[in-house]
């Protein structure tokens, strides 16, 4: 997958960033890592412009953004939980334990998780499913969704700018900041359910 992604890049430049990033938002675990800090790696290496690789990955973020936002406002959530539960979900590599978690999410935390779960791995992806269904305004939805993406993908490019030729090496790192914050939604998570049975109790 990675020697795919970087010879995509290398032969085809800013236009496959934004594509190989629309395609990561929607099949959630192609490594946009991957993509961005090679994209960093590139604009000092191959002379590419640091602020339109962020861009074109912004532009790439918001199309798949944008295809999620409408898969939840316009197929029904039956429709939905059948298309995951089929081989579509398999090919997609969405589950619906993902779509569950991104739903409660948006409904808990309101309209500003389509910020925040920006940072979050597969999270990132999924929840404009859950934006869409509930009818976020669009407008509201693309500017919250770029300002998160802007931030992550401007970091990412400029760590793997920063690490030049050793921009393979800061990945493993990524991976572990992408457990440790999974790690913390599930330590987050069952705080919130202890707190609720210990009031129901009481």
């Amino acid at each position: 997958m990675e020697s795919v992604i970087i010879d995509l890049i290398q032969r085809f430049g800013y236009l496959a960033i934004g594509l190989l990033i629309a395609v990561e938002n929607i099949f959630p675990p192609i490594p946009s890592e991957v993509i961005l800090t090679l994209g960093g790696f590139l604009t000092v290496q191959a002379g590419l412009d640091y602020w339109l690789v962020v861009v074109s990955a912004t532009l790439g973020s918001l199309i798949g953004a944008i295809i999620l936002y409408n898969v939840g406002r316009l197929i029904r959530p039956e429709s939905l939980r059948k298309l995951l539960s089929s081989g579509w979900g398999r090919v997609l590599r969405l589950s619906m334990a993902d779509l569950h978690r991104a739903s409660h999410w948006f409904a808990t935390k309101g309209t500003w998780t389509v910020f925040f779960c920006r940072f979050i791995p597969i999270l990132r992806s999924l929840i404009s499913i859950p934006a869409g269904a509930a009818k976020m305004r669009q407008g509201l939805f693309l500017t919250l969704t770029a300002l998160g993406s802007a931030i992550w993908n401007a970091l990412l490019v400029w760590l793997g700018a920063l690490t030049g030729e050793a921009w393979q090496d800061i990945l493993p790192l990524i991976k572990s900041y992408s457990l440790f914050i999974w790690f913390f939604i599930g330590l987050a998570g069952l705080i919130l359910i202890s707190y609720h049975f210990w009031s129901r109790r009481k």
